[in-house]
């Protein structure tokens, strides 16, 4: 009898053991993150993606400032067309040559000085020299005279743009010359007013004209 209750008792105990082992709670595990926000904080930027990104909006930075280039030259075209247009008392857009008028503009008022060639002072020559190269692709040698000797001589109705025009202004031979426009027009490097444009009727220089001459034609 001593023996059973001393059995149950320990079955007892133990019983009583285990059932305040289960009443403990269990300690709370941390929620894994999520497969789709644990894959956004994980993802890297494709370094192609970006290159291309970047790239597009390079391409369309320089395609923006072409079309601007494009579009601010040809105001400027059309504001020089107007501009000589009432010089030479034309069409504007009869003046299509924008390099002649450019390089017209540059040189406008530049002073004149013998056997200069800068942009400080220049000869008659010289500028005509620079204005043929620049507008009409073509070259001459340096003085007056040496020009005249080789273009092919023309009369003053003849005259067509680009052509140029020879005067004597004193002594023997050829000793001014200027390009011919339109319109009975020259632009020179004159002695006394610098690069200007002139009437060949203007009493000056009328009496002084000894032809004409186009480049490249004998």
């Amino acid at each position: 009898m001593k023996r059973w209750r001393n059995k149950w008792g320990w079955a007892f105990l133990l019983l009583l053991v285990w059932s305040c082992k289960t009443r403990q709670k269990l300690p709370t595990q941390p929620a894994a993150p999520s497969t789709e926000t644990s894959r956004n904080n994980n993802k890297k930027a494709d370094p192609a993606t970006i290159a291309g990104s970047k790239k597009s909006g390079k391409n369309e930075t320089l395609s923006a400032e072409k079309s601007g280039n494009r579009k601010t030259g040809r105001v400027l075209g059309s504001m020089l067309q107007l501009k000589y247009s009432i010089v030479l008392q034309t069409e504007p857009e009869l003046l299509n040559n924008q390099v002649l008028l450019e390089t017209i503009d540059h040189w406008w008022g530049t002073r004149y000085c013998i056997g200069g060639s800068t942009e400080n002072c220049i000869d008659c020559s010289a500028f005509t020299q620079i204005l043929v190269r620049d507008a009409f692709q073509k070259s001459l040698p340096r003085t007056a005279q040496e020009q005249f000797d080789q273009t092919q001589r023309l009369e003053i109705d003849d005259l067509r743009e680009g052509d140029l025009v020879f005067f004597n202004t004193g002594g023997r031979g050829i000793s001014h010359v200027g390009v011919y426009l339109r319109n009975n027009k020259f632009v020179h490097a004159s002695t006394s007013q610098g690069v200007i444009i002139t009437d060949l009727s203007d009493k000056y220089w009328q009496p002084k004209f000894r032809g004409g001459g186009r480049i490249g034609e004998r």
